[in-house]
């Protein structure tokens, strides 16, 4: 059997020196930073919001990081090896990390970390893709945990640099109050305390005085330089935008392209961005009744979008196009499958009339069989970034003008968007993942039994491909093939943008930057005030 992570150490690694420079002035500083999404939780082990991921590292740390290179770093694990075989994992952990409740962390917190994730209904889908292969884990001595799979697993070092790792104290996985939602009782060992949460306004983070163990791509050792920061919860673009030109905020996340110009052209501010790991926002078409049970109809549609105009006309020329449903950020994409569909309206509609749908009613929608041809989107609004409201609006109205398709949108609470995907009461599913490692995103959305395959398409070779990936250094290759399946071959995804993070700040703060596994805003260790 092939040893699985090519990117892993095989041979035990030791702790280099953390970071470049010296910790700061722990004077009281504080900041407000305005974001886009307010979190459905704060429990890591539960995180799933992309844009919510800068949240979780200012009070979780992981057990391992992620290098600017894509090289796993030491964090709580300073160091680990790997068995020849690649079923056994031995990680040795600092001695000198402390929860925020006083507890020690150690051998048997990581042990009672990873055995939360077999408590049946905790987190099912990271059970079924990360920690599929997931046997057990044991304490070797006070340090030192042995993890052992049942399978290499080419996702399992991903898990454990992932935000799902962030180690949660032993005593409040058993105290919390709410342990699915998470918040101040929900305790880690990360350079901020989560101290304050007011629901639909913000959250308030204090600094960990005691924290000295960062990840080894930080900038300085020892506390945080912020005393204290705090995220107001801003969905409208133009409310964020206005909050950091007129003062109230120094910091804000989701720049609309409608406000690019007029940041880059204050002298008083900065703008970052950063493209997304993880996949390409896409439609996916659930094949498991009509319209989108014929290739010809899900074809049609993307041929009917002119996807080039589409996003400049949403995003004014700062959206990058997808033709994959991994993003162009990963090692994994493939770029022959550029340019191989969209924007051919002759052809649209030579696809729609070959599959029946002939006629129009009196509004210029096809119809078969006295049924319009309908297809609704059921999107929930937490998940909803990037304007992808009026970007749907849009192409609704070219797949109308250009093929005679009724396309219907409804933004709805979770539970309202989660009750129709249950009973199927959609037929296109828009969704993104940031997972660091895409072949996570590829496990959860495209074989038969995945837990968020919303096509309820299935095909034998793609498990085989993706389960293949899992236990081979080759995956390129076989990541290439399920590109080309749901892409080209199968016509089950529509990939359309690469989702991409924006942080416009005033020049007064220093220190901002992204994750390097997501690409998403970095937590707050690093920031600070200054001239």
């Amino acid at each position: 059997m092939k040893r699985i992570p090519a990117l892993l150490p095989s041979l035990l690694l030791t702790l280099a020196a953390c970071g470049t420079q010296p910790a700061q002035s722990t004077a009281s500083t504080s900041l407000t930073w305005a974001v886009e999404t307010q979190p459905l939780t704060f429990n890591p082990q539960l995180w799933a919001q992309n844009k919510a991921r800068l949240l979780v590292f200012n009070q979780f740390d992981a057990l391992l990081s992620r290098g600017e290179d894509g090289s796993f770093q030491p964090w709580l694990a300073k160091a680990w090896k790997v068995s020849d075989d690649g079923l056994t994992y031995t990680l040795d952990l600092r001695e000198d990390v402390t929860f925020h409740d006083g507890t020690k962390f150690d051998a048997a917190a990581v042990k009672a970390n990873f055995e939360q994730f077999l408590v049946p209904g905790y987190n099912p889908a990271v059970a079924s893709i990360q920690l599929k292969s997931f046997a057990k884990a044991e304490v070797a001595s006070p340090y030192r945990v042995k993890v052992t799979l049942k399978t290499p697993d080419a996702l399992f070092p991903d898990f454990l640099a992932s935000p799902y790792a962030g180690q949660v104290s032993p005593k409040s996985l058993k105290s919390a109050k709410d342990l699915k939602f998470g918040g101040p009782d929900l305790v880690g060992t990360g350079p901020f305390i989560l101290d304050r949460y007011v629901q639909g306004q913000e959250v308030r983070y204090r600094r960990n005085p005691a924290y000295n163990w960062p990840p080894a791509r930080a900038a300085h050792q020892g506390p945080a330089h912020l005393a204290e920061i705090t995220y107001r919860f801003l969905p409208e673009a133009a409310v964020r935008v206005g909050a950091l030109t007129s003062g109230q905020v120094q910091v804000i996340e989701g720049v609309p392209a409608t406000e690019v110009a007029l940041i880059k052209k204050d002298p008083n501010l900065t703008l970052q961005t950063s493209l997304n790991s993880g996949t390409a926002y896409s439609y996916y078409f659930n094949t498991s009744h009509a319209p989108f049970d014929d290739k010809r109809v899900r074809e049609a549609f993307r041929e009917a979008v002119d996807v080039d105009a589409v996003l400049a006309s949403v995003y004014q020329g700062t959206a990058t196009r997808a033709w994959s449903i991994v993003g162009k950020r990963s090692p994994f994409y493939d770029a022959t499958l550029e340019k191989s569909f969209g924007g051919d309206v002759a052809k649209a509609n030579a696809l729609l009339d070959a599959a029946g749908w002939k006629e129009r009613d009196a509004e210029g929608f096809r119809v078969k069989d006295g049924k319009r041809l309908t297809v609704r989107e059921v999107a929930s609004a937490p998940f909803v970034r990037d304007r992808r409201d009026i970007l749907a609006q849009a192409i609704q109205a070219q797949v109308k003008q250009n093929a005679g398709i009724d396309f219907q949108v409804k933004i709805v609470d979770q539970g309202t968007a989660q009750k129709a995907l249950e009973e199927g009461e959609y037929e296109l599913f828009g969704n993104s993942r940031g997972d660091s490692d895409a072949g996570a995103a590829l496990n959860l959305l495209l074989p038969g039994k995945a837990a968020i395959n919303r096509t309820h398409f299935a095909d034998p070779h793609l498990d085989e491909w993706l389960a293949a990936a899992a236990s081979t250094g080759d995956r390129k290759e076989l990541y290439g093939k399920v590109q080309q399946a749901v892409v080209r071959e199968h016509a089950i995804v529509f990939p359309l943008y690469v989702p991409a993070d924006q942080i416009a700040a005033s020049k007064s703060v220093q220190g901002l930057g992204f994750d390097p596994a997501s690409g998403t805003p970095a937590g707050a260790y690093d920031v600070r005030l200054g001239t």
